[in-house]
């Protein structure tokens, strides 16, 4: 019964968004009535899909297993946290939760915005009509209601082991929440092309939703990311998996357009490419909810293999961006600024930037896509991996990070002075070029990405503690959390570079009793642990471990296999050593025929720091986000 309720709520939800949206049509004539009442039916329209999701949870946690979709993702014996999680853990669940989150930034725009603003009740309506859109997506291809009829089963088919983890309850929900963020500056800036009126201040408006939703963005990715280290057993953060990509992109767009917004607050100038970015970020999300829906590349974050579902996401989609790009196109001649960007302002290095991030966004674009092409050509199966995106995004990175360093200290609107003649720049460059070489000759790796990595990150670094320092000195104001974002950024280059360069790994056959000596330690695997848990058996290594450079101090290790009884799978899972400088990471692999075990002991120089800068960076853009939200 519950779960008919649901249902029916979410259709009545569907329909009041349409309601509004068609009501919206209508308040380009500046009925002031009419502009409340989309703004109410939109609420009711929120209300009811809330009421519908916690209904499905209450199912979940009941396990309801007449429920299809939770017959197939949840089983009896799972603790109520993995009950609940389970409801994103596959296709049509995840859907679910990306339209609730996709209502819930809608009505908080709604609530938010003064119901003075002229534009109020023509972006709810296109919100509204986006979610309408996504909600027959649901109902008609991916429906989360479907029954299991005439007898439910007793037991469910149990959650992925994989996804059996705490970041399941939060990656997820954190990815879909920084995803449809950007639905906010679609939807507000379209609105704006579609009304005309070109004294708008839109950017104020759009500023600090826009900086929230690259916040969620940036912890659902690093979260993925610190998932993907621990548990996969991979030992690595990043794979340029075709779906990591199509996260990377919308995050590269969101980078941009929150610069831009920023440049055109406070010059008027870029309005046209700030806009074209709003419409480009979620664009791009759309086109990651495609990618990972529709199955059209393989991945093991794809959720779908379904050409149906496939066509109406890119249909809906088509829709959507061509209707943006329309009137953006036909307001395009009054859009562009007469305000002219100042060679070496800081607009113009802001712009330079821009330029590169498009660039990326572009070379990731087709990295994915290129071998779709191929084989629709050729008939044959490639695929792109990580020397093509890390031949493209070294020197990229290295060059806006020149750029970014030149902007700190220039003037808005007008040209600086020479580079060099700034004290806190010419200290900052002679203090990285000593470190770098430094570095170069101790770790003698004098390849050109270590030593730009280098001298790149440290150069982001020592420019702004500088500066931070200098303010605090003299008193004078300084944007500090502006600072620590990019000190977060500067971090994350230093990181990645240590990482790239000096991490390496040794596959081992060992058996119990052996000794394996590398880098200053001795590997010694004991024996094994036969462990029996409720939905899984567990095969766990020991192995003692002695650092022999710390007066034989030893730590034991202990890698497992699992094999999960109902779906009968089998996982790895890692044993890691924390030390200041790097993680030692371990895996257990197959046992051989002669009664040898594959052992994978991994060295992972400065991993740790990746995540470390991922909440430096967080912690700045929250700074930020409130000093705009509060201006706003």
């Amino acid at each position: 019964m519950i779960g008919e309720i649901s249902h029916f709520f979410t259709i009545i939800a569907s329909c009041l968004f349409l309601l509004s949206f068609i009501f919206s049509t209508r308040t380009y004539q500046s009925n002031h009535n009419i502009e409340i009442l989309v703004s109410r039916v939109f609420s009711y329209g929120f209300y009811f899909i809330l009421i519908s999701f916690l209904l499905y949870v209450w199912l979940a946690i009941q396990s309801d297993f007449s429920i299809k979709y939770i017959a197939q993702h949840s089983n009896k014996e799972l603790p109520i946290f993995y009950k609940i999680s389970s409801i994103w853990s596959a296709h049509e669940g995840s859907m679910f939760l990306w339209i609730l989150f996709l209502a819930l930034w809608s009505q908080l725009f709604n609530i938010n915005l003064s119901k003075k603003n002229i534009l109020k009740a023509p972006a709810i309506g296109l919100l509204a009509f986006i979610l309408f859109g996504f909600l027959m997506f649901l109902l008609f291809t991916s429906n989360p209601f479907e029954v299991i009829l005439p007898i439910a089963p007793i037991n469910g088919a149990d959650i992925n082991p994989v996804l059996q983890d705490p970041a399941l309850a939060i990656h997820p929900p954190f990815l879909y929440l920084g995803y449809v963020g950007f639905v906010i500056a679609f939807a507000y800036n379209t609105a704006f092309l579609i009304k005309g009126d070109m004294d708008i201040n839109w950017e104020r408006v759009v500023r600090p939703w826009s900086l929230a939703a690259w916040i969620l963005l940036t912890i659902g990715i690093s979260l993925g990311s610190w998932w993907a280290y621990y548990e996969l057993g991979w030992g690595g953060y990043w794979f340029w998996d075709p779906v990591e990509n199509v996260a990377l992109m919308p995050w590269l767009a969101g980078t941009a357009l929150i610069h831009s917004l920023y440049v055109s607050s406070r010059t008027k100038a870029l309005k046209s490419w700030t806009i074209l970015l709003s419409i480009s970020v979620f664009s791009l999300s759309l086109f990651g909810a495609f990618i990972v829906r529709s199955g059209i590349i393989d991945s093991i974050h794809s959720f779908a293999n379904d050409p149906q579902r496939g066509l109406y996401l890119l249909g809906f989609s088509a829709i959507l961006i061509t209707i943006s790009l329309g009137f953006y196109a036909y307001r395009l001649p009054v859009l562009i600024s007469t305000n002219l960007v100042a060679s070496k302002s800081k607009e113009a290095f802001l712009s330079i930037n821009n330029i590169i991030f498009a660039t990326l966004i572009f070379a990731v674009f087709l990295g994915v896509m290129y071998p779709l092409i191929f084989d629709f050509m050729y008939g044959e199966r490639i695929s792109v991996g990580p020397p093509y995106y890390n031949t493209i995004f070294a020197p990229l990175t290295f060059l806006a990070s020149i750029f970014l360093v030149f902007s700190v200290g220039s003037l808005w609107k007008r040209s600086s002075q020479l580079f060099f003649i700034n004290s806190a720049l010419s200290a900052s460059i002679l203090l990285s070029t000593l470190i770098t070489l430094y570095l170069v000759s101790l770790f003698n790796d004098f390849n050109w990405w270590f030593v730009g990595g280098l001298f790149s990150s440290f150069l982001i670094l020592f420019r702004y503690l500088i500066l931070i320092i200098y303010s605090f000195y003299k008193g004078n104001y300084f944007n500090k959390a502006s600072a620590i974002a990019h000190i977060g950024l500067g971090l994350l280059i230093l990181a990645t570079t240590f990482n790239a360069s000096l991490s390496y790994e040794k596959v081992i056959n060992i058996k119990p009793g052996e000794t394996y000596t590398a880098e200053a330690y001795e590997f010694t695997l004991i024996n094994f642990d036969l462990i029996n848990e409720s939905n899984y058996d567990s095969v766990r290594a020991k192995f003692s471990v002695k650092d022999i450079n710390s007066l034989n101090k030893v730590f034991f290790l202990y890698p497992e296999k699992r094999k999960y009884f109902i779906r009968g799978q089998i996982t790895s899972e890692s044993a890691i050593k924390i030390t200041p400088t790097k993680d030692i990471y371990m895996t257990l692999g197959d046992q051989l025929d002669n009664g040898y075990w594959v052992v994978n002991i991994q060295y992972n120089y400065l991993i740790r720091l990746i995540w470390i800068a991922a909440a430096v960076m967080c912690l700045g853009a929250l700074a930020t986000f409130t000093q705009s939200y509060s201006k706003k």
